[in-house]
């Protein structure tokens, strides 16, 4: 028989698993003012599922945090990025760090990292912070890759470039923060702007223009808007009535798509390049 006494601390149990993402350490729970009587009575009562030891688990808890949990790893780089919300453009597999003298198994089909954190690892943590995943993602991804999420971080007031500054940043990092702006208003903006650098003309984001921003001011007349998902119904009405609103004031613009940018940059970068070739940038 329950008792009340188990039965509400069965519900701090519940709720204190359920901020940790359904997955858990007991000594967190024990902490918590759960007993040792009460955490055997969850697990016989199915409200808890041993994972590895001194590790437990909701049923349903999110699935990637219950797999770390198991393995004894960390989610970090490219998957600790997503699961903060930064801009991420693909993610083939899981990444997860390791102690760096770690031993015993490890996942199949993930990427293993492991340096020693920037930013030590609290033991309840199964998501690297986001410095510790911008450094490994500074050595880990391609450069705009990486540049793209280091850039989402700023724009999302994640990370403060002073305080980071101040840190032992490897060379790749280093690199990154002295590049890393927050002025894309998406990691393919930012991606856009590293693949056109070389372009002996200057490219400006986030220009203000007939009421709007653009995503592009190249020279003093090419405006490039890069459309995502939402140019669709209503938002791209308004979109190409402020595309109208700008070539009546004498702005000549390209759209190009999400697709174009990953899968056809070549064909993109023609398009432009063949304008700036016309002077379609130069003010007349």
């Amino acid at each position: 028989m329950i008792t009340s006494k188990t039965a509400q601390q069965l519900d701090q149990l519940e709720r204190t698993a359920l901020a940790h993402g359904g997955v858990v350490r007991t000594a967190r729970l024990i902490q918590e003012g759960v007993s040792r009587h009460t955490l055997v009575t969850a697990r016989e009562s199915g409200l808890l599922l041993p994972l590895r030891r001194g590790w437990v688990a909701t049923p349903g808890a999110d699935a990637e945090l219950t797999a770390a949990a198991r393995w004894g790893v960390v989610l970090t780089c490219v998957t600790s990025a997503r699961r903060h919300g930064l801009w991420v453009l693909a993610e083939e597999r899981a990444h997860v760090a390791c102690p760096p003298h770690a031993t015993g198994a490890r996942p199949d089909r993930v990427t293993v990292h492991w340096a020693k954190p920037l930013v030590p690892r609290h033991p309840d943590d199964l998501v690297d912070p986001v410095p510790n995943a911008l450094v490994l993602a500074a050595s880990c991804l391609p450069r705009e890759e990486a540049l793209a999420i280091w850039e989402s971080a700023f724009r999302k007031g994640m990370i403060d470039a002073t305080v980071l500054g101040r840190m032992n940043l490897p060379p790749a990092a280093r690199g990154l923060l002295a590049l890393a702006r927050p002025f894309s208003d998406s990691g393919l903006e930012t991606i856009f702007i590293v693949r056109l650098r070389w372009l002996p003309v200057a490219i400006t984001p986030q220009v203000w223009l007939a009421g709007k921003p653009v995503d592009f001011l190249i020279g003093d007349r090419l405006v490039v808007q890069i459309d995502g998902g939402h140019h669709v119904g209503a938002q791209r009405a308004r979109d190409n009535a402020h595309d109208a609103e700008l070539m009546l004031l004498g702005y000549h613009v390209i759209r190009v798509s999400y697709a174009e940018v990953v899968e056809d940059w070549p064909a993109v970068q023609r398009r432009i390049l063949d304008a700036v070739a016309q002077g379609l940038h130069l003010a007349r």
